[in-house]
């Protein structure tokens, strides 16, 4: 299947779209993953003592994830988020782990690890063990999440010293393989109607106020879904933003000022127009050598078992010139993309990894749902790597 909106037949890119730089996360220091780690320090959680973001000291968190809320998003849509734009202040953007898609981040989130210990690697990737390309955000494999990403999570942790861990999010994630792999150890409270939003704000204020210490993940999902149906520049998507700014709002006002609520999110997003997308099979080039091709439009995972990977990823330098980062596993590994590998995990990695710059994406046949798609992420521009941290 070849999607009729292809429009790319060159590498030379437009002097007038000036291509990003590369943001590579500062593990252990400025990510998502040190998130909770933080929290934990204020919570007296064993194994966790510093606050990597200075956050304000209390007994009671709430924990917002916005899931597609970029911090350059957020600031060029100030008029329609007065709440969230009264936080950023003196706020900083941190980063996504890589690749800057949800299971990646939430995997950070969930475990205070970045990706090379927890092993959760992007949207779609091969299993070393079985072969077959696993969709981490669906799940429809055999394997056991537990075991799969078996580093225990600080819910679990912050769970086995008292405190009242709970996250409040839609019913349909309860059990599914993602929330167990990463966010297992919380009480799961869940509704059924996402636009019962009094409902929501009524759940997580109740599970904050459980126990002595408490710590509440509560998941919002629709912007993400509005970004790649109707892309991240559209009416639609500024619509879904102003209405969960002043849910975020109305929370705040609802809990007690004790509560202190964190609001960030997992990823950024970019737009990618219809005659900039790369059909990898339009190429044999771009096929020659390839055992399985995974990961999403904006990071690619080539899967190579024949063919030596240096050469295989020559092949896509040469054509695609400057509209990616082209790395080897081993050389986005020397960069510092996923922190330090844990060996029994190396392999779940594509061998060559295709990140792409500016508004280019690389499509496949395989996966042909995601010719649909307008607004994509993944890769390490600012635009995909940095979030907002903002505290309420």
């Amino acid at each position: 299947m070849t999607s009729p909106a292809v429009g790319w037949s060159s590498p030379e890119v437009p002097a007038s779209q000036p291509l990003p730089e590369m943001v590579v996360p500062a593990y252990w220091s400025t990510t998502l993953g040190e998130l909770m780690p933080s929290i934990g320090a204020h919570l007296d959680v064993p194994g966790y003592t510093e606050d990597a973001f200075g956050l304000p000291h209390s007994a009671r968190y709430v924990v917002v994830l916005i899931d597609g809320l970029g911090w350059n998003l957020l600031r060029r849509a100030v008029m329609a988020a007065p709440f969230l734009a009264s936080l950023l202040g003196g706020a900083q953007p941190i980063t996504s782990a890589v690749p800057s898609t949800t299971v990646t981040s939430l995997g950070s989130l969930g475990t205070g690890q970045p990706p090379g210990q927890h092993g959760l690697v992007g949207y779609t990737s091969r299993v070393p063990s079985t072969g077959e390309i696993l969709n981490a955000l669906t799940w429809e494999s055999d394997l056991v999440p537990t075991v799969y990403q078996s580093k225990p999570t600080f819910f679990e942790r912050a769970a086995r010293t008292g405190i009242a861990v709970t996250t409040v999010a839609l019913a349909r994630f309860q059990g599914t393989g993602l929330t167990e792999a990463a966010l297992r150890g919380a009480a799961f409270v869940p509704f059924s109607d996402e636009s019962a939003e009094e409902l929501r704000i009524a759940l997580i204020t109740e599970a904050a106020l459980r126990g002595e210490r408490s710590v509440v993940y509560a998941y919002e999902r629709e912007l993400d879904h509005f970004g790649h149906v109707h892309g991240c520049g559209s009416a639609n998507w500024l619509q879904q933003l102003a209405r969960i700014d002043a849910m975020c709002e109305r929370l705040r006002a609802a809990l007690p000022p004790q509560v202190r609520v964190i609001i960030t999110g997992d990823h950024g997003m970019v737009d990618i127009p219809s005659d900039q997308r790369i059909v990898a099979e339009d190429d044999p080039a771009l096929m020659a050598g390839l055992s399985a091709l995974a990961g999403e439009g904006r990071f690619r995972q080539l899967y190579v078992d024949h063919e030596p990977v240096r050469r295989v990823a020559d092949r896509w330098r040469d054509r695609i010139g400057d509209l990616a980062w082209v790395r080897t596993r081993d050389e986005a590994i020397d960069e510092g993309w996923f922190a330090a590998i844990d060996d029994q995990l190396r392999e779940r990695w594509g061998h060559v990894l295709v990140a792409l710059r500016g508004d280019w994406a690389v499509m496949t046949s395989a996966f042909p749902r995601e010719y649909t798609l307008i607004g994509m992420h993944g890769s390490l521009t600012p635009a995909e790597m940095l979030v907002p941290l903002l505290v309420a």
